[in-house]
């Protein structure tokens, strides 16, 4: 009886909870993730005062006009031979979600990764004396702790080689990336997007080698897309939207540090993705408030009869544990068994131990 009363009060108790974590991300949604985004953008040339960096030629700076500041900033920059409108979609894009993204060119059309993260590094510079200069229409609204980096082919290579050279930036958005022999030993958590039949960056020979090179202790994800060429990262519409979404999400969470994005990521983005050939990652999402919401935010009905289902993205071991602590069961969840099976065992509450997480399963006939 009294099992049956406990259950009763964690039945109740249990959605209020999840109430209470879910509105903190009311505005973190797939469908949030639109292109263009709910800002209005305007645009910043060196004719309107900005800065002209020696590191790079020419410049464009999208800000939003009706967002609420402080904002955060990217910088980015094309790939060898190809001029700024190679990305240029990428800036209003992101400046509609509310973050500043200045667009650059390089010094010389042949310019090398490591020139082109020397621009990067300039351009950032860029962005810390506007947020200072007079009359700027982004004085004093930038926050210069939320800087990235981002580029394609080269300048991917370049965004990644950045990251290096300042140990400041706080997010890394390398597009197709090239750069041979790299060295990459740094800390700012990076996204490289690849083409699986990209002939210029075979992704063998250039982003599966840089995710791995990549420290493991640095947060990081690779997303390989089907069928991708060497430009399928271009634009925020790669991949029927996919590329945009994934990108924004990213620099949501590490930059702006929401982690409501993370479940984006993890429990949809990631899961069963139909434009994806490969995706490997190496981060987990902070905790929200309670153990559940770590790693299973989708992990349902709960309670239950019988069945709990679950969303992953990666095989997991489990445990489950009786109220007493007795070991019930032991197994795996895969990709091909995201299930559970309670309807062998007595109504109750049970433990599920899984990578040092635990969270609770209510079982009622």
């Amino acid at each position: 009886m009294k099992n049956l009363y406990l259950v009763a009060l964690l039945t109740l108790i249990s959605p209020l909870f999840t109430n209470i974590i879910l509105a903190q991300c009311d505005g973190a949604t797939l469908e949030s993730l639109t292109n263009p985004g709910p800002f209005e953008v305007e645009t910043l040339t060196e004719a309107d005062g900005i800065r002209n960096g020696p590191d790079y030629f020419g410049a464009t700076i999208y800000y939003p006009t009706n967002a609420t500041p402080p904002f955060s900033s990217i910088a980015i920059v094309p790939g060898f031979v190809s001029l700024p409108s190679s990305v240029q979609d990428w800036g209003p894009f992101y400046a509609s979600h509310g973050i500043v993204t200045i667009i650059i060119g390089t010094n010389s059309l042949f310019d090398f990764p490591e020139a082109r993260a020397n621009a990067l590094l300039d351009a950032l510079e860029t962005i810390r004396q506007e947020n200072n200069r007079d009359g700027s229409p982004l004085e004093g609204l930038l926050n210069l702790d939320q800087l990235a980096v981002s580029g394609w082919s080269m300048g991917g290579g370049g965004a990644q080689r950045a990251a290096v050279l300042d140990n400041s930036i706080a997010g890394v958005i390398a597009l197709c990336p090239y750069l041979n022999t790299p060295q990459l030993d740094h800390a700012s958590p990076v996204l490289i997007f690849s083409g699986e039949d990209d002939p210029t960056a075979p992704p063998s020979q250039q982003a599966d080698i840089h995710y791995n090179v990549t420290p493991n202790t640095t947060n990081k994800v690779l997303f390989e897309i089907e069928n991708g060429n060497h430009s399928v990262a271009n634009t925020p519409n790669g991949a029927n939207g996919t590329v945009g979404k994934i990108a924004l999400s990213w620099l949501k969470l590490y930059v702006e540090q929401n982690d409501c994005y993370c479940t984006l990521l993890m429990d949809n983005l990631f899961v069963d993705s139909d434009v994806a050939s490969k995706i490997e990652q190496n981060f987990e999402c902070e905790s929200l408030g309670t153990n559940e919401q770590q790693l299973f935010t989708g992990f349902y009905p709960n309670p239950t009869r019988d069945i709990i289902n679950f969303k992953i993205i990666r095989d997991v071991q489990f445990t489950l544990i009786s109220p007493l602590g007795q070991l019930l069961l032991k197994g795996n969840l895969t990709k091909n068994n995201k299930q559970i099976d309670l309807s062998h065992f007595p109504e109750s509450m049970f433990y599920l131990h899984i990578e040092g997480q635990v969270i609770k399963l209510i079982k009622y006939n």
